[in-house]
C-alpha cells in the first residue's frame, strides 16, 4: 500500500532497467535518489543503455502530490554507507524523504564482506520508521551480479585474450581467476597476476608486470596529506581510549629539591571534581616514587620520568584498570 524503495549499486544499470520496468508495469513513477544514482542514470540514457520514459520520471518536488502507492524510489546506500540516500532517509536526515509506516525497502545487492554491521544497522533503522525490508537473507530479491566460473569461461572463449590480468576481489580470487584461464588455455606466463600499486607493461608483443608505486590509503589531517605516521595515530587511539594524566613537578636546578607539586592534570581519563580522592592518592604515589629515587637517576631528568610513568602505570591499572597516555613534564628552576 505505501511507497516502494529500492536500493542498489548506482553502477548496476541492468539493475536500475530492470526496476523501472517493474515500476511501469504496477503503475508507479520513478524517482532517483543520491548524487551518483542520478549521474549515472542520466549517462546511461544519453548513451542508449538505459531506456526510461520521460513520463514515468518524477522529481523530489513532485513527492508530496503523489499517492504513495504511485511511487517507487531508486537509491543509492545498500551498503549502509553514512552518507548515502538511504541512510540518511533512515537516520530520518533527509530534508525531503521521510519514511512512513507501510514503506517497503529492498536491498538489491549481497552483504559485502565487511560491511554486515553497517548493513544490519542500516535495517535497524529502517524498522524503525515503521518501513517493511526485503534482502536476501530473508527473501529472494537478489542475484550475484558476479560472473560464475562457466560464465567467465565463456567470456574468455569468445574474446581469446593474448594476456589476461584478473581484477576485483581478494588475492585468493584473484589466484583462483588466473587458474581458471589457464584451463581454458592461456599460457600462465600471459596470466599477469597484479594487486595494487604493480605495474604492467606491455611492449613488443610481450607483458610483464615490471615493478611498483606507492599506493593503499593516504590519510588527509587539516593541511597535511599522509604526514601522520603510525606513532601519531597510536598515540591518537590511546587517547581516545583511556585519556591522559599529565604530572607536573618543579625541582630546583641546583640542589635537586621539590619546589613545586606534583600537579596533576587529566583530560579524558577521570573527572577531577569528582576524583579527589583518587587524584590525592596519585600525587602521594609521585612523591614516594621521587623520594625513593637516588641523587644519580635525579640528575637525569629522562629516568626520572620513565620512574614516574612506570609506576603510575602500574598503579592504574591496578585499581581501575585503565592505561592512559602518561606523560610527566618537570621544570627545572
Amino acid at each position: 500500500p505505501g511507497r516502494i524503495i529500492v536500493a542498489a549499486f548506482s553502477s548496476n544499470i541492468h539493475r536500475v532497467q530492470q526496476v523501472v520496468e517493474a515500476a511501469e508495469r504496477s503503475g508507479r513513477k520513478v524517482l532517483l535518489n543520491g548524487r551518483s544514482m542520478l549521474t549515472n542514470v542520466q549517462i546511461a540514457r544519453e548513451l542508449g543503455y538505459l531506456r526510461i520514459p520521460d513520463n514515468l520520471l518524477v522529481e523530489l518536488k513532485d513527492l508530496p502530490n503523489l499517492p504513495k502507492n504511485q511511487v517507487c524510489m531508486i537509491t543509492t546506500g545498500s551498503q549502509g554507507e553514512p552518507m548515502s540516500g538511504l541512510t540518511r532517509i533512515a537516520m530520518d536526515d533527509h530534508k525531503q524523504i521521510k519514511l512512513e509506516q507501510g514503506d517497503t525497502v529492498i536491498l538489491s545487492s549481497r552483504f559485502i564482506p565487511g560491511n554486515e554491521k553497517t548493513i544490519s544497522d542500516l535495517i535497524n533503522h529502517l524498522y524503525r520508521r515503521g518501513a517493511e525490508v526485503y534482502h536476501e537473507k530473508v527473501s529472494e530479491v537478489h542475484v550475484s551480479g558476479h560472473a560464475s566460473q562457466e560464465e567467465l569461461k565463456l567470456m574468455l572463449n569468445l574474446v581469446r585474450p593474448r594476456f589476461f590480468t584478473p581484477i576485483h576481489g581478494e588475492y585468493r580470487h584473484l589466484m583462483k581467476h588466473s587458474k581458471l584461464d589457464q584451463k581454458v588455455g592461456i599460457p600462465a606466463e600471459r596470466c599477469l597476476l597484479a594487486v595494487n600499486g604493480d605495474i604492467i607493461t606491455f611492449s613488443n608483443g610481450t607483458g610483464q608486470i615490471s615493478g611498483t608505486v606507492e599506493s593503499g590509503r593516504v590519510f588527509v589531517d587539516g593541511k597535511g596529506i599522509g604526514d601522520v605516521g603510525n606513532i601519531v595515530l597510536k598515540d591518537r587511539k590511546h587517547l581516545s581510549q583511556d585519556g591522559m594524566v599529565i604530572i607536573i613537578i618543579a625541582i630546583n636546578q641546583t640542589t635537586g629539591e621539590f619546589i613545586y607539586g606534583p600537579d596533576i592534570v587529566t583530560r579524558g581519563f577521570v573527572f577531577e571534581d569528582e576524583s579527589q580522592e583518587f587524584l590525592d592518592e596519585t600525587r602521594k604515589i609521585v612523591l614516594d616514587t621521587l623520594a625513593g629515587v637516588n641523587l644519580e637517576v635525579l640528575a637525569d631528568l629522562n629516568e626520572v620520568k620513565l620512574e614516574v610513568r612506570r609506576v603510575l602505570r602500574k598503579f592504574f591499572n591496578k585499581t581501575i584498570e585503565r592505561r592512559p597516555v602518561i606523560l610527566p613534564l618537570i621544570l627545572e628552576m
